[in-house]
């Protein structure tokens, strides 16, 4: 019987693959903070802006973000826990299969993993984190041990193959009891790494061949299911380019607005000052008010329009507000025009109840 320890220190001796991805993720968890992420939690817009998995987001294009997606993490206390187990479980993986297997195990399953959760979430959920990953490389320990269960240690094997098994199975039933673990991807990110490590494995000592039946079984299995699984990949709701887009627009005119009505106030207490005419003042209203008011309004017209954006209730409220905004500067100027003081108090009235009635409750 072999010990563990001399069976992987002779094989693979050094980790710099499980080094080389505690580092990444490490150096992008600091990138994200010096980025405005927050220290405990990050909001999902932090996130999408760094490449979490989305639907809207991935289908649209950016199918990188299912790779992305495996460098992210929500906060000091998620990425703690990921490279802890990365560090624990990796070491022995890499010396079990090798750095460039442990590689393929250890992507490939992180992939499928995020390739599973955006199918049952049905691509409404954001996530992020390495631990599909990291779960991929625990099935592919399990499997390692099982098969060299009779070289190993009786107590030895039990110890490690229970362990893991134990920690797996711990995670797994957490994941259905709290709310925001992406158990999907742990699922998918497992048996990815159960497969993987049969489809990769490599004998002990270069003595035992590894079954090429069981080698075509499992990379056919694992084929399979990534087909059936590209076959489910859920309609999108929306293009996160086009709500990209919307939002950019939204924060324009928002800022546009502040603007104008900074002008509207200067201009009403040019004329409340005197010194002007209202035909002046009237040109100025269409200028400075009415005519940025018609452009804004044409602009947030011109949206894509698509109920399901998010943005979309926000886009429908600003242009009532843009439009209603610009018929009061016309009414104002044309009652200034006309020297109709009840059609300038109505005016006034109609643009301060449009103020009113685009501000949140």
């Amino acid at each position: 019987m072999l010990s563990l320890h001399d069976l992987l220190y002779q094989r693979t001796p050094r980790v710099p693959v499980t080094k080389l991805l505690v580092g990444i993720n490490l150096l992008v968890f600091v990138a994200m903070l010096a980025g405005g992420a927050g220290l405990w939690h990050s909001s999902n817009n932090v996130q999408l802006a760094w490449g979490a998995n989305f639907g809207p987001a991935t289908q649209d294009g950016e199918w990188w973000r299912l790779g992305s997606a495996m460098f992210l993490h929500f906060g000091a206390v998620h990425l703690t826990l990921n490279l802890w187990a990365l560090w624990d479980g990796g070491q022995l993986v890499e010396r079990m299969y090798g750095h460039t297997r442990f590689a393929a195990i250890y992507f490939s399953s992180g992939l499928t993993g995020n390739l599973l959760s955006l199918v049952a979430h049905k691509g409404l959920a954001v996530s992020g984190g390495a631990s599909g990953a990291i779960f991929g490389l625990y099935g592919a320990l399990l499997v390692f041990l099982w098969r060299e269960r009779r070289n190993l240690d009786p107590q030895e094997f039990r110890w490690f193959f229970w362990g893991a098994a134990g920690f797996a199975v711990a995670t797994l039933i957490l994941g259905f009891l709290i709310t925001g673990i992406d158990n999907a991807a742990h699922i998918g990110g497992f048996l990815t790494g159960a497969l993987g490590g049969i489809v990769l494995a490599r004998p002990v000592n270069g003595i035992k061949r590894v079954a090429h039946r069981s080698r075509l079984l499992a990379g056919g299995a694992f084929t399979l299911a990534v087909a059936i699984l590209i076959s489910q990949i859920p309609v999108r709701a929306y293009r996160w380019s086009e709500e990209v887009l919307t939002r950019k627009e939204i924060g324009e005119f928002l800022r546009d607005d502040a603007a104008i009505s900074q002008a509207w106030q200067s201009i009403l207490d040019e004329g409340r000052r005197g010194g002007i005419s209202f035909e002046e003042l009237a040109g100025r209203i269409d200028t400075a008010v009415g005519d940025r008011y018609e452009e804004n309004f044409e602009q947030l017209s011109h949206l894509p329009p698509n109920p399901a954006l998010p943005s979309s209730a926000t886009v429908e409220m600003l242009r009532h507000y843009a439009e209603r905004r610009r018929d009061a500067s016309r009414a104002l100027a044309e009652g200034l025009r006309a020297h109709k003081p009840e059609q300038i108090r109505d005016a006034l009235e109609m643009a301060n109840q449009a103020r009113q009635l685009s501000q949140p409750d």
